[in-house]
């Protein structure tokens, strides 16, 4: 286990004196993901190691560097997991993994990386260590400043800790595949989210609906037979490259989008045909056209339009804010990083 805060703490401490902007990197598996990295280099992939695990408690609590295979594993030792299935895209740290806030296909019904995040440690841009949330499920008093670190692709400050929520690896699972065209999965997808089923990841594309079930013996196996359809052998392996991104579907050389929408959009009127996870929630698609175009559609429909990766950036990446949320964004960013040093313009081109 390496423990380095205070070469980390006096690499920004020497950052903010010269106003030298910083790039925090851990695996580098997300630099695709979100605007260009800028700025000096800032490794965190020598502090690793897990701080606390408690099994019992259902919390752990771990070095940001911490390669997420790492962790994975020991939790697979105790029969837990990280249930919200963060995808890895080749080797990625624990914080880089929670501060791309990306979700795997178990998200729906699990819930987001925010959701697990239960406290942070982390240095700001003066050069302070910072410590927000706890180690318990509970975290009641003031407020919650450690779940905006997820998704803040590293523009608040340089995470050195994080404590994660785990939860017991599901007793059973089986995974189903039926044929419907889009409108139709659409339609079962929402329809089984309103029933006592153990649903707990869906994925939609080129005509095939596939459903895993996840929990106790008795109700996969009831719901197995409920649902109908035919059973999916390689399950783990489909789930993975779901996950991963490691379907053909995502092989092509034109730009990623990823929509959220409403769980019971309709088909949408865009080119190609999507794929479809999070029970309807989570579009993909593959669009080479204007950032208007896809994102004017997203909107109508009540989401909005990320683009994930390749592509022409220069629309942003990020769906744009209505100006108050804008201004609220640029408060965050000047409380806990004044000087504008880590990961400028990795969200919006203004911070």
């Amino acid at each position: 286990m390496s423990d380095v805060t205070e070469a980390l703490r006096e690499r920004v401490l020497a950052a903010a004196v010269d106003k030298t902007p910083l790039r925090i990197r851990g695996g580098g598996t997300k630099d695709f993901y979100g605007n260009k990295p800028e700025g000096t280099l800032l490794d965190t992939t020598n502090h690793t190691g897990i701080v606390a695990y408690e099994p019992t408690e259902l919390v752990v609590t771990v070095r940001a560097g911490t390669r997420l295979a790492e962790l994975e594993a020991a939790l697979v030792e105790k029969g837990q997991m990280l249930a919200f299935e963060p995808p890895h895209f080749g080797v990625a740290t624990v914080g880089g993994s929670v501060a791309a806030g990306l979700s795997g296909p178990r998200r729906a019904t699990a819930g987001s990386v925010r959701d697990f995040v239960l406290g942070v440690k982390l240095l700001d841009g003066k050069g302070e260590i910072l410590s927000f949330g706890g180690q318990v499920m509970k975290n009641v008093a003031g407020y919650d400043v450690s779940r905006l670190m997820a998704g803040a692709m590293g523009t608040l400050g340089l995470l050195l800790e994080v404590s994660l929520k785990v939860l017991p690896k599901p007793h059973a699972e089986a995974t189903l595949r039926l044929e419907l065209p889009q409108d139709k999965a659409i339609e079962t997808m929402n329809r089984w989210g309103g029933q006592p089923l153990p649903v707990s990841a869906t994925c939609w594309s080129e005509g095939l609906l596939t459903v895993r079930l996840s929990g106790a013996r008795a109700a996969v196996a009831a719901a197995r037979e409920k649902l109908g359809g035919e059973a999916v052998a390689d399950a783990e392996v489909f789930w993975r490259a779901v996950r991963e991104q490691q379907m053909d579907f995502f092989s092509g050389a034109q730009a990623l989008w990823r929509l959220s929408l409403p769980s019971n959009t309709a088909p949408l009127d865009l080119p190609g045909n999507p794929l479809i996870e999070w029970g309807g929630a989570l579009r993909w698609l593959t669009f080479d056209g204007p950032a208007e175009i896809v994102r004017e559609t997203a909107a109508r429909a009540g989401g909005h339009a990320t683009l994930f990766r390749g592509g022409d950036k220069s629309a942003g990446v990020f769906q744009p804010l209505p100006g108050p949320l804008m201004q609220i964004h640029g408060s965050l960013k000047r409380s806990f990083d004044p000087q504008g040093l880590f990961n400028p313009g990795r969200l919006y081109s203004d911070f």
